[in-house]
């Protein structure tokens, strides 16, 4: 198959060329309030970045309409079909949960408009056969199998889990379910919590009964740190696991001593100052890095920002080749974008080096993955 050298910046020129004028218009919907406001707040933060960065695809402005869904999933849902149906967006954009993103995959489906979800998702086709959603963040099974192979070279045969009770926590536990049979390990205990709880006391006491050698979480954020805490109120001295959900400032402030020396998985874009150079991510995450300080006045600290960043990349890289096809704010358009979009080539994100194909709504592979332990407070590259 024809492949591009890897873009590192790819996107500016056809951010910033004139050749051709097109007025986009882009909804995108995250979760500014309710319990997955620690995600959402991020993502909203990223776009900035990213419309900082790159104001203009094809010399034109684009037009975006943002929405907070209160980390409903049902207001969610409400949110992608008044973004497609009054406000006439060619793209959805979103969101803080991967329940309320698979809500507005639904809606993508339905009224046949392309969506970017920033949130793990289970992609379903449409009714025309097609997947019009697809994903940027990194598949979840792969966010564990790169954990799952590191916990059995640390020794651990004994592993328990402990994570949420909706779509997130499934995608966790059915990658410790696989590397349990393909690395040998022994899933001892698995333990659930809604992301609304205030305390886990009964599921850290069973974890602590089964005697793990170590525990991985799958939580995400604020409330990923909640069964950590109560680990080691009742002093668990376990090796800790998780995946990128975790890559976040406000689970290590709330979490403090409880999570230090977590490993975790997450995209290179995080420890983007301690990569080689010849690596793919540094240098756009570097920028990132410099666009999210400008737009939002505060530092990238967490691996949820780039995730919007990246998906306006794959957005500006698409949309001028669409444009050449059909008018913006036409289904002609929205079909031509989707056409584009799951065409996207070897494009160089701050999270992974992005391939789609009409056939999957991921397009990373283990390249997206680097392994990071937390010490002192920061996230450390462990090759």
């Amino acid at each position: 198959m024809r492949r591009r050298a890897p873009q590192i910046l790819s996107v500016i020129a056809a951010l910033w060329s004139t050749a051709a004028l097109a007025d986009y218009k882009v909804g995108f919907v995250t979760s500014m309030t309710g319990p997955a406001a620690t995600i959402g707040v991020p993502y909203s933060r990223g776009m900035a970045a990213a419309r900082e960065m790159f104001p203009n695809i094809g010399g034109e402005p684009v037009t975006v309409i943002q929405l907070d869904d209160g980390s409903d999933p049902s207001a969610a849902t409400r949110d992608a079909r008044k973004l497609v149906e009054e406000d006439k967006v060619d793209l959805l954009i979103g969101t803080g949960t991967s329940s309320s993103s698979m809500a507005m995959a639904a809606v993508a489906n339905e009224l046949k408009v392309p969506f970017i979800a920033l949130s793990p998702i289970k992609a379903s086709r449409a009714d025309d056969g097609a997947f019009w959603a697809l994903t940027v963040p990194q598949p979840p099974p792969l966010m564990v199998k790169v954990v799952a192979d590191r916990i059995a070279r640390d020794g651990v045969k004994r592993l328990a889990y402990i994570g949420y009770s909706e779509a997130w926590g499934d995608f966790v536990y059915n990658g410790a379910k696989a590397a349990e049979k393909a690395d040998g390990l022994q899933l001892v205990a698995a333990e659930r919590y809604a992301r609304t709880d205030t305390t886990v006391t009964a599921q850290a006491l069973k974890i602590i009964a089964a005697k793990p050698e170590g525990v991985i979480d799958g939580g995400s954020g604020t409330q990923g740190a909640l069964p950590l805490l109560a680990l080691a109120d009742r002093g668990f001295k376990g090796k800790l696991y998780g995946t990128p959900a975790l890559v976040n400032a406000d689970f290590i402030r709330v979490g403090g001593k409880a999570v230090e020396g977590i490993l975790c998985s997450g995209g290179p874009v995080v420890v983007a100052d301690q990569l080689p150079d010849d690596h793919y991510a540094k240098k756009i995450a570097l920028a990132f890095r410099e666009a999210h300080q400008k737009a939002n006045g505060v530092p990238s600290t967490d691996s949820f920002a780039p995730y919007a960043f990246d998906a306006w990349l794959i957005f500006a890289d698409a949309a001028p080749r669409a444009e050449k096809i059909a008018k913006p704010g036409t289904p002609e358009f929205h079909a031509a974008l989707h056409e584009a979009l799951f065409s996207v080539e070897n494009l160089a994100g701050t999270q992974g080096l992005y391939n789609f194909t009409p056939d999957s709504s991921y397009g990373v592979g283990e390249n997206a993955l680097v392994l990071m332990r937390l010490v002192d407070g920061k996230w450390k590259y462990e090759p």
